[in-house]
């Protein structure tokens, strides 16, 4: 399977959880938000509901009472003398135990004869809020519950509302809601497509740089092993040969074994950086004296070599840092100042103060960079001149780890050319 194959299905997965999140999440909120608002509709109904049937309990209205049916009925109560502000959307139903309305009178005629003289009672929602359609047309919201009095024929009494407004409110509101949930699915389709690719640029950036850094590091690894190899081979050949005859093919193997030592150190350093198992030990550290104990050696070497070193140390405080990463931060940055320097060239390490942070500089007057490579130069295996870089047995790792020590304390490097002659390094670090 290729890499296109295997980021192009990579991506569709992530594009497929992220549009299952995001319509799992619409359709959560539209339930959410469609039950809200039927209850708010609906609750103004049970509202009214339970006020009448307050009203009922608490004020009786005159002639609420239906004899049983062999007394003498004395006229036919309406709804004008039935007590004290009725509500007029409330319906009054009350029935016997036959399960027959015996107040069809109250209701009126025609309410009675074109809806409820077929209806009959369900009494399983009793005290409970139930909707029901009559005719396919009209909806009422109604209560049920039993009648307290024994002194009369009514066993249970029905309280209805008519919703008509409030159903169609809600239909209306569930069409939108279907209309706008199918809009926004369509769009995160695009947001999952968008949202997929920016997932998997990391991962290809990630793919890309193990893949370039396996090659490289089997490339530099390949280089010293091989020559290590033949050298060994070459004194195989000849085992009765004295050292002294076979000195050069030694010395060159421990040459290699040195430089294959240093680039495998190296590696791991990197490899634990990326992996954050790396922890700094960070202590008070005086700049100044560190810097100059640290670049003592160095003015030997730039001595035994015919360069200049020179110290311009002007921060004369203290930071919290790691003594041994700072340090190697300055050994890797004046070995590649003096490995890119001819004879009578100078290397120079400049501190100073700078919006409250130490700074730290490096100079040299050597070959330089150019201003396109500038960019480049922290990258891992990087090197402008290959072929010089192989004489002075550098690698491309020093200042990939010189970047990582900068980043794990906080700070930033920044790699210029002179405006002369050859590249400046410029360290910030907090205090």
């Amino acid at each position: 399977m290729n890499r296109k194959s295997i980021f192009r299905k990579q991506q569709l997965r992530f594009m497929i959880l992220n549009l299952l999140a995001f319509t799992i999440i619409f359709t959560i909120f539209g339930v959410i938000i469609f039950g809200q608002v039927q209850n708010t509709l609906f609750s103004k109904a049970d509202e009214e509901i339970m006020k009448f049937k307050e009203m009922m309990v608490e004020n009786p209205f005159p002639n609420e009472r239906i004899p049983p049916a062999d007394e003498e009925q004395q006229g036919s109560p309406s709804f004008d003398s039935r007590g004290p502000n009725p509500n007029p959307r409330v319906i009054l139903l009350h029935w016997n135990k036959a399960g027959e309305i015996v107040n069809e009178d109250q209701i009126g005629t025609l309410l009675y004869e074109n809806y409820f003289e077929e209806y009959t009672v369900d009494t399983e929602n009793l005290d409970a809020f139930t909707n029901i359609t009559f005719d396919e047309t009209y909806t009422f919201r109604y209560l049920l519950f039993k009648d307290t009095d024994p002194n009369d024929e009514i066993a249970y009494t029905q309280l209805l509302v008519n919703i008509d407004p409030e159903q169609t409110i809600i239909e209306n509101f569930g069409r939108l809601l279907f209309i706008c949930s199918l809009l926004f699915i369509i769009l995160s389709i695009s947001a999952s497509y968008f949202l997929s690719k920016k997932m998997m640029k990391p991962i290809i950036q990630s793919w890309d740089k193990q893949a370039e850094f396996v090659e490289n590091a089997s490339h530099e690894l390949r280089t010293p092993l091989t020559i290590i190899q033949n050298k060994l081979e070459l004194l195989l050949v000849a085992p009765q040969e004295k050292i002294m005859n076979k000195f050069e093919n030694i010395a060159l193997s421990l040459s290699e074994t040195r430089r294959l030592s240093k680039l495998t150190s190296d590696l791991l350093t990197l490899a634990r950086a990326d992996s954050a198992e790396m922890q700094l030990s960070k202590q008070t550290i005086p700049v100044d004296s560190f810097i100059k104990k640290a670049a003592a050696p160095y003015k030997e070497i730039a001595e035994s070599q015919e360069k200049h070193l020179w110290l311009d140390l002007n921060s004369d405080v203290n930071m919290e840092a790691d003594e041994s990463r700072i340090h190697q931060l300055l050994v890797i940055l004046l070995d590649n100042a003096l490995k890119y320097t001819e004879e009578k060239d100078s290397v120079g390490v400049k501190s100073y103060i700078e919006d409250q942070k130490v700074v730290i500089e490096v100079s040299d007057t050597g070959v330089g960079i150019k201003e396109e490579n500038i960019s480049h130069v922290f990258d891992r295996f990087y090197r402008e001149d290959k072929a010089r870089s192989r004489e002075t047995g550098g690698m491309g790792l020093g200042l990939s780890i010189a970047q990582w020590i900068v980043a794990s304390h906080s700070g930033t490097i920044s790699a210029a050319s002179n405006k002369q002659q050859g590249t400046t390094f410029k360290v910030k670090l907090p205090k």
